[in-house]
């Protein structure tokens, strides 16, 4: 159960909200970790979303499963603590999957039924629009396109997944949404870590009737659904985690990340 910091064969720790030390701080009491088949939520349960998620992907053991859509709250903790099915009905939101479907689900035709059920609970999802969860071909090729590239030195990922929890996130049926994620995708060359990071941006396709605009003269930082790679230390920092052993191992080069955050648009224009 939960994610595994050496299944790399090398160090890639989950990120860790603030210091890692147990403060006695509201933020902190907020936090609970949440763990699943091979793969862990840690839940900021103020916010009721997740502050970062962390699977575990074998690409050589990967079992192809039918979908399904049975999505559950996690009965392990109160209802309250999390963006339920309340927060999606008779909208334009899509209950995104942070940590993939089909990332976890591999091994036994047991075990990978039941990681397949496990990503369709409550914590795991975050709201997206519509047209961002539907349309979003380079988001989810990212980790394919890493995978294809981690196959020369084997077959495992790490994979970390959130929402960027902003302050100044819009307002909506008690929670505040997301406006961009951001991803991490970690492997091992045989014997040292190396990762890759990604932010993708919804606000222009956030629908506004139930959610509070911009303010006047203001727009997007990034556009609509535009996808970026980006220096792990500056999305560290947009997260508010401490993620060490992901930001030595970042593949971006420093020139090229001296020049700002570079746009894609498509897998092949990924710096690995």
């Amino acid at each position: 159960m939960g994610f595994d910091a050496r299944f790399l064969g090398v160090g890639a720790a989950m990120p860790r909200v603030g210091d890692g030390e147990a403060a006695a701080s509201a933020e902190h009491d907020a936090i609970v970790i949440l763990d699943y088949l091979h793969f862990s939520v840690v839940l900021d349960t103020a916010r009721r979303l997740a502050r970062v998620t962390g699977v575990n992907l074998d690409g050589a053991e990967l079992v192809e499963l039918e979908r399904g859509d049975d999505w559950r709250l996690d009965e392990r903790i109160p209802a309250d603590w999390q963006a339920g099915p309340e927060i999606y009905a008779r909208n334009g939101f899509d209950r995104g999957h942070l940590v993939r479907r089909r990332d976890p689900v591999w091994g036994s035709a047991e075990v990978a039924a039941r990681a397949n059920a496990d990503t369709f609970r409550y914590p795991n999802a975050a709201p997206q629009a519509a047209d961002f969860n539907q349309s979003k071909e380079l988001w989810l090729g990212l980790e394919d396109h890493v995978l294809e590239h981690a196959r020369a030195n084997g077959q495992r990922l790490s994979v970390f997944t959130a929402p960027v929890l902003d302050t100044g996130d819009p307002p909506y049926r008690g929670i505040r949404v997301p406006l961009r994620f951001w991803k991490v995708a970690a492997w091992s060359n045989g014997s040292e870590l190396e990762a890759v990071g990604f932010v993708v941006d919804q606000s222009p396709l956030v629908d506004t009737s139930e959610v509070a605009a911009p303010a006047p003269g203001e727009s997007p930082p990034l556009g609509p659904f535009r996808t970026f790679q980006v220096p792990i230390g500056e999305i560290a920092s947009l997260a508010g985690l401490t993620m060490p052993d992901l930001v030595a191992a970042d593949r971006m080069p420093p020139t090229v990340a001296a020049r700002g955050w570079r746009r894609l648009e498509a897998s092949d224009d990924i710096l690995l």
